[in-house]
């Protein structure tokens, strides 16, 4: 595909893939954009999202399980569809989630409460800072967290001593939402930055002790991500968090850039989920829309 043809074929899509490609890849005008997002509460991916949510507030009956298709889950998914928080129907949505949705193992603690692991509280930071909840104590119960080498690892409490790039990635997704929403914070922002540089220092792919690739997972391009860590996933949060990138990041450049078809598109190299609430259209191994949005915006970021 000439790259016009793969921009019509991502503006072939649902409104939550459309505004994006507008916004990111196209430099569309404000209120074009507005408009097409706008679209993802009332068709298509986002809208049988919401109408799938139970009358307690819930999806599928649990906040954390089942996996995939939880209330956290969910939430997650209409925050990267773009769901407006500002939207009535985000609002409405959101109005019983507080209440109704509590952590399987506590009954008595709600979800935009948290839980123990880092690796999920970042994913609550993310998602409640996005649909304007507070997650204040979260946040601050995060950033005592940090470990000595900058990242996060939820087996901190077994006696690890060292990050993990899964729950690092994690952590840094919901304090970098928590600053674009709630405003700047310099404790929030160094947090994320020593975070940043822990990944940075590894080249987004190594161990320090050996220079090996850490997980070979880590190079598979898998959307939904979920816990999952790979380097698409954290060159995009970099596109986000910095206004350029960082040369430790080229060899995840030249990976992802690689990964691209002879048609110009990427595929869906491995599909983590054993089921969604929607069909996003993608098979395992076929051509994915969100991972070329991603790697089309990582590239242009990069001057690529």
């Amino acid at each position: 595909m000439a790259r016009v043809s793969v921009l019509d074929w991502l503006l072939d899509s649902d409104p939550a893939i459309r505004w994006q490609v507008l916004q990111d890849l196209l430099d569309a005008p404000p209120e074009e954009v507005a408009a097409e997002r706008a679209r993802v509460a009332t068709e298509g991916w986002g809208a049988q999202l919401l109408a799938a949510q139970q009358p307690d507030g819930r999806w599928s009956g649990g906040t954390f399980f089942p996996e995939w298709v939880s209330t956290e889950a969910t939430l997650r998914l209409l925050r990267t569809f773009g769901l407006d928080p500002a939207s009535e129907q985000a609002r409405r949505a959101l109005a019983p989630v507080h209440d109704a949705a509590r952590w399987e193992y506590d009954p008595d603690l709600r979800f935009f409460e948290g839980e123990v692991e880092p690796c999920i509280n970042g994913r609550v930071v993310a998602i409640g800072a996005y649909f304007g909840q507070d997650v204040r104590g979260v946040v601050d119960r995060l950033l005592g967290e940090q470990m000595a080498d900058g990242g996060w690892n939820c087996e901190q409490e077994n006696g690890s001593v060292r990050g993990s790039f899964d729950t690092t990635i994690n952590v840094l997704e919901g304090l970098l939402e928590h600053e674009r929403s709630v405003g700047p914070d310099p404790a929030v922002a160094a947090a994320r930055e020593r975070g940043e540089e822990y990944l940075l220092e590894r080249r987004l792919l190594h161990r320090l002790s050996d220079g090996g690739v850490g997980q070979e997972r880590w190079l598979e391009l898998a959307f939904p991500s979920g816990l999952y860590y790979d380097v698409a996933r954290a060159l995009d949060h970099l596109r986000l968090a910095r206004p350029a990138p960082d040369a430790r990041a080229d060899e995840a450049l030249d990976l992802l850039e690689a990964k691209r078809g002879p048609d110009g598109r990427w595929p869906l190299e491995k599909a983590r989920h054993a089921r969604l609430l929607v069909d996003l259209g993608e098979v395992e191994g076929g051509p994915s829309r969100w991972l070329t949005l991603r790697a089309l915006r990582v590239l242009r970021w990069a001057g690529r």
